[in-house]
């Protein structure tokens, strides 16, 4: 009997770890897909994008016409529009120009700057996949976790229960039964902390899923097909470079980089004059020298400021416009090589975790195997007590977490390459 009882404890978890297939769970992308569509950050950004396309518009257009009006020529000593012909009553309209192509190159660079923010939808939505995805993995582990507990928790009552019938009959000390009791007792803690963590991932699936977060239930790990394409060609983090310059995050600051070579040819135009036209039309009420009614005036002006002292305004633009556009290229630079650098950190715990499970499934948990069949033997025959016995069985158990947690990281580090690469 107990041979029967504890080799089902090892065992049972044994044929359990084996039939944890890897596959996708076709719940994991329709999830995710539903999440991206209904985000209210995705809403936030397309709004900001339009704000300044539309600011883009608006900056490039002409200054408004001025109007003017006033009296001109009016002797003081009567105040009478009708005494000296110089005096007339004068309207005028006003129209500045942009300098060079500035307004044309203002609405470029907006429209470039507005590219770059819906750029940021990319980054989002890559944000949203890889924490759904962590927090789904993390789900799939506890999942897991649960049922080994309850199937070690269920195999340990039958023994609890023989120990107690033999107990009875006086084969057994009552020691025995209450290490027995005592097992079942820390596996029922472990389950309550389990469900505890369980239920803080369905909270944490509700900032994308809503109500519907809590009908969400992981029970296999994702497929990682596309990754693992991407590493069958690309088998050094050498060539990473050119992938990472697809990622949305580069992406959004090489519309940057666009916007801030726009800023340098503005900073350009600002050497060129501005130009600006003025039309005045004055209308007398006196009568000329000649006894005949003064005729009306009209002027038009052509009006034109030169940039003659460009040291510290034109070239302070200039520079300030060349400075930034390098920052912002090192901005890229810099990110790459962080990006470059995860990458082949994740590459190699993602070599290591492979490994460390081969070992977990190649030997440890046959040694644990074999460890337990030999102490039962001895408990059998009255040389191995039975703290031994069920400290056996909580090393299998042990084991056999600490295999299904190496599958969940190397999950975990699937997910941050694919972050990283953008190969979801």
């Amino acid at each position: 009997m107990h041979k029967r009882v504890f080799v089902g404890v090892i065992g049972i978890s044994l044929l359990q770890v084996i039939a944890f297939p890897v596959m996708a769970n076709s719940d994991l992308p329709q999830l995710i897909t539903w999440a991206v569509e209904h985000d209210v950050a995705k809403q936030q950004i397309e709004s900001q994008a339009n704000a300044m396309t539309d600011a883009g518009v608006a900056s490039s257009q002409w200054m408004d016409p001025k109007l003017k009006l006033g009296v001109g020529g009016l002797p003081v000593d009567s105040f009478a529009l009708d005494k000296d012909p110089m005096t007339n009553i004068s309207v005028g309209l006003m129209q500045q120009f942009g300098r060079g192509d500035t307004l044309t190159l203002k609405q470029q660079q907006t429209s470039e700057q507005a590219e770059s923010i819906r750029k940021k939808l990319g980054v989002r939505a890559l944000d949203v996949r890889f924490a759904m995805t962590n927090l789904w993995v993390e789900g799939v582990y506890q999942h897991r976790a649960r049922q080994l507990l309850q199937q070690n928790k269920t195999l340990f009552k039958e023994l609890e229960q023989y120990l107690s019938m033999n107990y009875g009959v006086g084969v057994n000390q009552a020691q025995d039964v209450i290490q027995a009791q005592l097992q079942i007792a820390r596996v029922d803690d472990k389950l309550d902390a389990n469900a505890q963590v369980q239920q803080r991932i369905k909270a944490q699936f509700g900032e994308w899923l809503g109500k519907q977060a809590q009908s969400v239930a992981p029970s296999q790990y994702p497929e990682w097909s596309a990754l693992q394409a991407y590493l069958d060609t690309q088998a050094s983090h050498q060539n990473d470079y050119l992938a990472l310059a697809q990622h949305p995050a580069v992406r959004v600051i090489d519309a940057l980089i666009k916007s801030n070579e726009t800023s340098i040819d503005i900073a350009n135009e600002a050497y060129q004059p501005q130009f600006g036209v003025e039309v005045m039309y004055g209308n007398r009420q006196a009568t000329g020298m000649n006894g005949q009614p003064a005729s009306d005036l009209l002027s038009v002006y052509l009006t034109m400021d030169i940039p003659l002292f460009t040291e510290n305004r034109q070239d302070k633009q200039l520079a300030s416009a060349q400075h930034q556009l390098g920052a912002t290229k090192a901005q890229r630079d810099l990110l790459l090589q962080q990006m470059n650098a995860q990458v082949a950190a994740v590459r190699h715990d993602r070599t290591n975790l492979q490994q460390r499970l081969n070992r977990y499934q190649n030997g440890l948990l046959r040694y644990a195997q074999e460890k337990t069949q030999a102490i039962e033997r001895g408990y059998q025959n009255n040389t191995s007590q039975l703290d031994e016995y069920i400290r056996a069985a909580s090393d299998a158990l042990n084991i056999e977490l600490e295999q299904a947690r190496l599958q969940a990281d190397l999950s975990l580090a699937n997910a941050k390459l694919s972050y990283l690469l953008n190969k979801f």
